[in-house]
């Protein structure tokens, strides 16, 4: 874990950032064009109305107030077509997706088998086994075999 943490604000808050930043014991120091480098231990005392919106390492600032006023709010499920929005209902198929919505080099995928095991590795391996030319050992793969002749069998 990172003792610092880069912070950067909104353009509406930059200079009091700032103003903030350069009043600390001993001053916050910028790493990029508009984000400083916030020790880990002084960010606490950062007053919230200079953090709202602003990037606190990659991820938008969200004031508890803020967060608090969003937690009821439900949560948007469903899909939005060219009749309307239609909200999702687990179990059912989504609607077809208009053929405008693809571009001209698409092509469609291949049908889903019903008798295809998931599990299944798409592409089979090769079964055998594939003995070393340098030695008496053994492999389950060409690959493998390949990679041991290459590091052990290998002219200097």
């Amino acid at each position: 874990m990172s003792d610092v943490i880069r912070i950067q604000p909104t353009a509406e808050q930059r200079q009091a950032f700032a103003r903030w930043a350069v009043a600390q014991k001993p001053k916050v120091r910028t790493v990029g064009t508009n984000v400083f480098a916030v020790p880990a231990a002084l960010f606490v005392e950062a007053p919230e109305s200079v953090l709202v919106g602003s990037l606190v390492d990659g991820t938008r600032y969200v004031s508890p107030d803020e967060d608090a006023a969003t937690a009821g709010t439900p949560e948007l499920l469903g899909v939005a077509t060219t009749d309307g929005f239609h909200e999702a209902v687990p179990g059912e198929a989504l609607p077809e997706v208009p053929a405008e919505a693809y571009g001209p080099d698409s092509a469609p995928l291949p049908a889903p088998s019903e008798h295809s095991d998931s599990s299944e590795p798409a592409v089979e391996a090769p079964q055998g086994v594939f003995p070393c030319d340098g030695c008496d050992r053994e492999f389950t793969s060409e690959r493998g075999r390949d990679t041991h002749r290459r590091q052990k069998h290998a002219e200097a």
